[in-house]
Parts: C-alpha cells; sequence; structure tokens
C-alpha cells in the first residue's frame, strides 16, 4: 500500500460500513417478505422503503463528505463509484418488494428463495468486508466468494426462467413473476459490481 504524509479523512469507513449493514437489514426483510402472509407484506414494503431511504440518505453522506474533503483515503472516482453501486443493490432489492406488493402476488416459486438466500449471502459478505477496507487487507475472499454467489444466482436465475415459461403459470402472471425474479437477479448481479469496485480499488492502492 501507498505511503501517505497527509492526513485522511476516515468517516468514510464509516459511512461505507453503515451503507453495507443497511444492505443486511434489506436482505432480511426480503426473507421476511417471502415468508409472510399475503396480507402482511404492505407493512413489510413500508420498511424496506424506510431501509432505501436510510441508504440514500448514506449515499449522500458520502457524497458531501466526498464534496467537503481536501484529502480522501482512495481515489475520488472510487468513492462515488463504490457508494452508487451500494446504493444500486438496495434500490432493486426495494424494487423487489414492491413488486410483489403492487403485483399482489400470492405464491412465488420456490426458486425465489434460493435467490433470496443468495442475496441474504452477499449481503453477510459485503457487510464484513466494509470495515477492512480501512487497511485493504483481508478482502481476497470476499470479492472471490462474492464473485462465486452471483454465478450461482445466474444458474437459479436460469432455472427460474424455465419454470415460468413451462406452462405451469398463466401469461400474466408470468410477465408478473418475471419482473420479480429478474429485479432480483440485478440485485445479485449489483452485489457483484460492489466486490468488483472493492478489487479495483485494493489493487490500485497496493
Amino acid at each position: 500500500m501507498r505511503f501517505r504524509l497527509t492526513p485522511q479523512e476516515t468517516s468514510f469507513f464509516d459511512l461505507f460500513a453503515a451503507a453495507a449493514d443497511n444492505l443486511l437489514t434489506g436482505s432480511k426483510l426480503l426473507m421476511e417478505l417471502l415468508a409472510a402472509d399475503p396480507a402482511t407484506r404492505v407493512e413489510i414494503a413500508d420498511r424496506m422503503r424506510a431501509a432505501e431511504h436510510a441508504g440514500d440518505d448514506a449515499t449522500h453522506a458520502i457524497f458531501h463528505q466526498l464534496n467537503s474533503s481536501f484529502v480522501t483515503p482512495f481515489d475520488r472516482e472510487d468513492i462515488y463509484r463504490l457508494a452508487s453501486r451500494l446504493d444500486d443493490v438496495m434500490d432493486f432489492m426495494e424494487e423487489a418488494v414492491d413488486l410483489v406488493v403492487l403485483y399482489e402476488i400470492d405464491e412465488l416459486p420456490k426458486g425465489v428463495a434460493e435467490q433470496i438466500e443468495v442475496l441474504g449471502r452477499a449481503a453477510e459478505l459485503t457487510a464484513e468486508a466494509m470495515p477492512h477496507l480501512r487497511t485493504m487487507r483481508h478482502l481476497t475472499e470476499y470479492w472471490i466468494e462474492v464473485n462465486r454467489l452471483e454465478n450461482q444466482a445466474d444458474q437459479i436465475h436460469r432455472r427460474l426462467l424455465a419454470h415460468l415459461f413451462n406452462g405451469t403459470y398463466p401469461t400474466l402472471e408470468v410477465m408478473k413473476l418475471k419482473q420479480v425474479v429478474d429485479v432480483l437477479e440485478e440485485a445479485a448481479d449489483a452485489f457483484e459490481h460492489v466486490a468488483n469496485t472493492v478489487e479495483s480499488i485494493v489493487v490500485k492502492e497496493s
């Protein structure tokens, strides 16, 4: 890691950790939605929306800190990119919950539970990884595992699409469910983008 002669603003690390912890909250709400009675999903969606707003607040705080800091712990472009990609994950998770409620989907295909489990594990890994940005150490296993999880999510997504198009569901229901599973797949992709950004930062700073 490059030796720096100037002091660094350390609150970025706390803000990144808070944003990642919020993703963990979102993944838990997804899991809660999966097991919930359809009548209680609106309340879960309200809590997910609040979590998404908290994520926006964390992102805006990072951008504000970025604009007001002369010295940053790593490149400004990387700080902006990492904050934006953490925010993307939350947006996709919130969108998935919102779609389930808006479309009044009573029962989700079994494979959706597998998607949400993958997202939960990726959220755990991301929350564990963010504090290590302070030292840029012990992060290799994080991005390797998140990339593996994204490959797993791709396979689950393909199986779900095959299931949706096998004639089991009415056409309108297929359209609704496909939107949900596609957005959950986008959330998995977004977790990988976060991990790839962390890898790029570590390589650049080493």
